[in-house]
């Protein structure tokens, strides 16, 4: 390989396609969680839910595709650990080759394997009576804000990927960010939450683009929350980008 950034990303980013094909538990593991909450809260609990009118699947699905991602990344940082544990990372570093492009064929990898997912996920949402009447350009609109919170959360587990000391470290840091739609309007309207915890739900960047990704498939105008959704999001992707590339300097240095 030679010092040049598309290829040298594209070559390691097909690398760690392979690696998935070869085993694809790892997406099939990542949709089971979240589609069987997505079972759970439909049809077992759904119906003591009040959502105003709406179709509780509906209302359910952009809490669990967010679910989904953060169930994801944390395989990505699972594999990154596993490179730089094994002694590959510096193999790779010791080849004349660009950097940062063995961040990036992690990310991009992360990307991908998260975009089946959300297919998977989405694909038994329609088997289970979700339905949409919204056109090309609001979903265009979903599919750049899953993009871009994948982005941000991937880098977010570039970190711990770097930085971790055992496999239970590397995978302990995603239990955070699965568990925090929970307290959002990811499941039930945050009008019914206690004081300090609905103002913490308002509040929160999960709330934001939740109500963002439904507003966009239930045809609503994408409004005030939408802007604070993107802000969130591209917010969390410069901070972890930032942050992640400082650990990995200092990492190589």
């Amino acid at each position: 390989m030679t010092n040049d950034f598309p290829s040298n990303t594209a070559t390691l980013l097909n690398r760690s396609l392979r690696h998935i094909a070869r085993s694809p538990d790892t997406i099939i593991t990542t949709a089971i969680t979240p589609i069987g909450m997505l079972l759970l809260f439909v049809y077992v609990l759904g119906g003591a839910i009040h959502t105003g009118g709406e179709k509780y699947v509906n209302y359910l699905l952009p809490g669990i595709l967010l679910i989904t991602v953060a169930s994801g990344i944390a395989y990505t940082a699972l594999r990154l650990f596993t490179d730089v544990s094994t002694g590959i990372f510096e193999r790779f570093q010791s080849m004349p080759i660009a950097r940062s492009a063995l961040l990036w064929g992690h990310v991009l990898t992360s990307l991908v394997a998260n975009l089946i997912s959300l297919v998977l996920v989405v694909l038994v949402a329609l088997a289970m009576g979700f339905r949409s009447g919204a056109g090309v350009g609001a979903w265009l609109g979903v599919f750049g804000i899953l993009v871009l919170f994948t982005l941000a959360l991937t880098w977010l587990a570039v970190i711990p990927g770097l930085t971790a000391k055992s496999v239970d470290g590397v995978s302990g840091f995603s239990y955070p960010l699965i568990f925090l739609p929970f307290i959002s309007s990811a499941f039930v309207p945050t009008g019914g939450m206690p004081g300090p915890v609905r103002w913490f739900a308002e509040n929160q960047p999960v709330t934001s683009i939740v109500n963002t990704i439904r507003n966009l498939y239930a045809e609503r105008p994408f409004g005030h929350e939408g802007w604070i959704a993107l802000a969130w999001c591209f917010g969390i992707l410069l901070v972890s980008y930032a942050l992640a590339m400082r650990t990995y300097r200092h990492k190589i240095a």
